[in-house]
């Protein structure tokens, strides 16, 4: 809102101290008006909602306006220890300023410590999946490269010590972690596909399945979306690249997550039918 947004949905789940599927919006100045707002959520929302999720969310403001100050400025104390010890860990890269100076981002968020674990010989699958095998701790998110944890107010010493413990553990694993298919990550730019056709034509259109070397020049007829972070890859009616099949094959034969794929092992690809 500080960069001048009308219109900003924020999830609290995520942000704050709310349960899952808890958002709220934030309106700013008058070029959205409210009542227009409050129309398209209704046409798009449930007619159920969950009482839990409305009281979640009105206490958590609630404990925001009392004592947020205190609790958010404990929180970033925590997290500038956990980030300073995570630094100084061989193996580790801490995600830190540097997507800010070369234009990645706006702003660092200080409570997010997304690592990336390359150097260790490990995917950030692997090392999500170690840390919640062998230390009982989950993170956050985890992709090809990077786990990312989350410190908020509700964190105590124990957490702290629990997390910065677990990391340091994961460095001394690593070497007897199973070494996993590298991931052919392409170029930003190659993600950038031609939409050859509509997506709804494309979608509920006629398709078939196909080996995924084939599917290279062929029209996609489904949406993939590896996660995290669940953003699709290929969308219906986009002409698919040998670039992307690379890609989502590697991925998928490394631990990545392919939910919305026909065939979630990207061996197969449904594309528009000849």
């Amino acid at each position: 809102m500080d960069g001048e947004a009308d219109l900003v949905v924020t999830s609290v789940h995520k942000m704050g101290g709310a349960v899952e599927q808890s958002s709220v919006f934030h309106l700013r100045g008058d070029r959205v008006a409210v009542d227009v707002l409050k129309q398209r959520e209704d046409l798009l929302g449930t007619t159920s909602p969950s009482s839990l999720v409305y009281c979640a969310l009105d206490g958590w403001r609630r404990q925001m306006v009392e004592q947020g100050g205190e609790l958010l400025d404990t929180a970033l104390r925590r997290s500038a220890r956990i980030r300073a010890e995570v630094a100084a860990m061989p193996g580790l890269r801490l995600l830190d300023q540097e997507a800010v100076h070369e234009g990645y981002t706006a702003e660092l968020d200080p409570l997010k410590i997304t690592v990336d674990v390359r150097e260790l010989g490990i995917s950030g699958m692997q090392a999500a999946e170690w840390l919640r095998t062998a230390r009982h701790v989950d993170v956050g998110a985890s992709d090809t490269c990077r786990i990312s944890g989350q410190i908020t107010h509700a964190d105590d010493d124990r957490t702290e010590e629990l997390f910065v413990d677990s990391l340091r553990a994961l460095v001394e694993e690593a070497g007897s972690l199973e070494r996993r298919p590298r991931v052919l990550l392409p170029e930003p730019g190659a993600l950038e596909l031609e939409q050859a056709m509509l997506p709804r034509h494309a979608f509920f259109g006629e398709a078939e399945q196909v080996p995924a070397e084939k599917a290279v020049g062929r029209i996609a007829a489904e949406m993939t979306s590896p996660y995290p972070p669940g953003v699709p890859v290929v969308a219906p009616g986009e002409v698919i690249t040998a670039e992307v099949v690379d890609f989502l094959v590697s991925g998928a034969a490394a631990g990545l997550l392919i939910p919305d794929a026909a065939d979630p092992s990207m061996r197969t690809m449904r594309v528009v039918a000849r």
